[in-house]
């Protein structure tokens, strides 16, 4: 489904769902800031304190890859709301980004430095 779904379309989504239960007034920046990084430290917990090979298991798990992909959807619906509640085009700002990290971290000063968690890519 990544393949064919839009960033305009879930962004549509998710404004649907928050509009339907009148959620506006609870989502200012820094409400939708608190929830991005929560919802992020929630995904960290299923890793902290974990070796690479129990974090393999995890990833095999599929248990454990639900509640990954809830937290994942979880993180990525702050970010649309926000974006679509505060005009940022995330295509874009990925873009610009992008520009700037490739000026910051140039291919020739990083490829091949770290073959570490190259298993899971």
């Amino acid at each position: 489904m990544d393949s064919t779904e839009t960033l305009e379309k879930l962004k549509d989504s998710v404004k649907k769902f928050c509009e339907d239960r009148e959620w506006d007034q609870y989502h200012s920046p820094k409400e939708l800031a608190i929830g991005l990084i929560t919802e992020a430290s929630e995904l960290l917990e299923i890793f902290r304190f974990k070796s690479e090979k129990e974090i393999k298991e995890i990833l095999e798990d599929p248990r454990k890859r639900e509640m990954i992909g809830d937290e994942l959807a979880d993180v990525l619906y702050f970010i649309l709301r926000f974006s679509q509640m505060y005009g940022f085009d995330i295509s874009s700002e990925i873009d610009r980004k992008l520009k700037k990290n490739e000026n910051r971290y140039p291919v020739q000063k990083s490829k091949g430095m770290n073959k570490k968690y190259s298993e899971y890519v």
